[in-house]
């Protein structure tokens, strides 16, 4: 049926009571039509890869507010033996306060060797350090900015400008989902009074790429999506209805506005929000889920309570099909985030502390199902902290772009194995240095995609998350 927009109200009512059935059954039609073979009709269908693929899904713990490698899973004994003393020809520019720089400081945690590969952990995360021989570090990581939003940007987008698609949206570019009545790509925070990472949403935008492919961000408090229940008064039959002739006017509207990208997004939004009426409530409803496994990620744990809940959905969603997750741990700067220019101790021992039994009983519950081979589970933040002392009542670090750890565990990667290295102290990448290119597309190539190939064709040029740069880290992968 083609709609004149010109048409009488009463006109409309006419041909729309006659119609609705005719245009349910067309929906329906085109929907089987789709999942057969024709992605345009769905932008989010599921997609073939470059090649086979060694996971299908990403869980994200993205530490926000930069860990310091040093204080967590990058060993380094020199520093206490250097303590105290001048790091000599250090620029005090590199962080972001460089009227606060101090000597070499020693971490004020322990480290213990654990599992068979022997790893050094910090003390502040006794869950995790039983799960490293799961886990691929990658310890020379490095970026190019000492401040939040452009490295945040970076890690995320592959550059330290918004409005770059970021790695979730490339993913569910080309590879669609495999659920059509959940997000593709979900987003998850800390509570809101932490605040948003810096730069908020655009940190899971999708840039230039078509809105559909954007992130979906649950609110951690409250209801997590607005609207969720069906009104009471609306039967479903009137709500399929209210849904198609809405259709029907955007794609009008579309026909008449060829190069307004954002219609299409709407159109699919649509749909997507009434089959998530269905679909959602029960992905989201840990409490069905055994007491056993509530405990095991913390959910009765007042500390932890908030992320156990986040990784338990998580692993909700990827099991009903949801290609990429992301989880941030920390909300604004200082010490509502890992960003330990203040008390490094009582900083990462609080977000350690949020985190730890969460993420441990992730990757347990992963490995138990079978799921982890097939679900990319990664830990890292948007850089790294310096070896030397930031100054204050109790001292901190600052910023360091030159040096960051990252750990993978399933999805393909190797286990209980290092690659990379930092210098003696830390400060700096030495060994085999990682790009924050390097990391996306080793993510991109677990989950079949090559990287040069994954390309959208914007403003008169092809562009692809990694630019022009970029290798796959291979030795971290099984």
């Amino acid at each position: 049926m083609t709609l004149n927009t010109s048409i009488t109200r009463r006109q409309l009512l006419r041909q729309c009571g006659g119609g609705l059935g005719s245009i349910a059954l067309a929906s329906l039609l085109q929907d089987q039509q789709a999942s057969a073979a024709d992605t345009s009709a769905n932008p989010l269908a599921a997609k073939p890869s470059h090649f086979p693929a060694k996971a299908k899904n990403v869980i994200w713990i993205f530490i926000n507010g930069g860990p310091s490698h040093v204080d967590t899973w990058d060993y380094k004994p020199a520093l206490a033996k250097y303590d105290g003393k001048p790091l000599e020809g250090f620029d005090k520019k590199t962080g972001f306060f460089p009227g606060s720089v101090g000597p070499l400081m020693k971490s004020p945690f322990k480290f213990e060797q654990h599992g068979e590969c022997g790893k050094h952990v910090s003390e502040i995360f006794p869950h995790l350090s039983k799960h490293v021989d799961k886990m691929a570090f990658v310890h020379s990581g490095y970026t190019k900015s000492n401040n939040h939003s452009p490295a945040l940007f970076m890690m995320n987008t592959g550059v330290t400008r918004m409005g770059f698609p970021c790695v979730g949206s490339w993913v569910t570019y080309g590879l669609g989902t495999e659920n059509s009545s959940l997000p593709a790509f979900v987003v998850m925070s800390d509570p809101l009074n932490r605040g948003l990472p810096k730069g908020h949403a655009s940190n899971w935008g999708a840039g230039f790429l078509p809105s559909v492919y954007q992130g979906t961000y649950f609110r951690p408090n409250g209801a997590p999506i607005d609207n969720l229940i069906r009104p009471a008064h609306m039967t479903t039959d009137q709500q399929r209805a209210q849904i198609d002739l809405l259709a029907q006017l955007n794609k009008v509207n579309l026909q008449n506005n060829p190069t307004e990208r954002d219609l299409e997004a709407r159109i699919e939004s649509f749909e997507l929000a009434y089959r998530m009426q269905t679909a959602a409530p029960d992905a989201l409803d840990i409490e069905s889920e055994p007491v056993h496994i509530q405990q095991l990620y913390g959910v009765d744990n007042k500390q932890c309570t908030h992320v156990a809940k986040q990784c338990l959905t998580a692993r909700r969603m990827v099991e009903r099909g949801v290609r990429f997750i992301q989880i941030y741990s920390g909300g604004m700067e200082n010490q509502r985030s890992w960003d330990g220019h203040n008390d490094i101790e009582g900083n990462h021992r609080q977000f350690a502390g949020e985190t730890d039994q969460p993420v441990a009983g992730l990757l347990a519950d992963l490995d138990q199902r079978g799921l982890l081979d097939e679900t990319l589970v990664i830990w890292g933040g948007e850089f790294g902290r310096l070896p030397v002392a930031q100054k204050s009542a109790k001292p901190g670090r600052d910023h360091n772009p030159h040096a960051f750890t990252y750990w993978f565990a399933g999805g393909g990667t190797k286990g209980g194995v290092s690659y990379g290295e930092t210098d003696e102290i830390g400060h700096k990448a030495a060994v085999n240095r990682a790009s924050v290119n390097d990391i996306h597309a080793t993510i991109l190539h677990m989950l079949g995609l090559n990287h040069t190939d994954l390309t959208y064709r914007y403003s008169g040029r092809d562009f692809r998350l990694t630019d022009v740069a970029g290798k796959v880290i291979q030795p971290i992968i099984a």
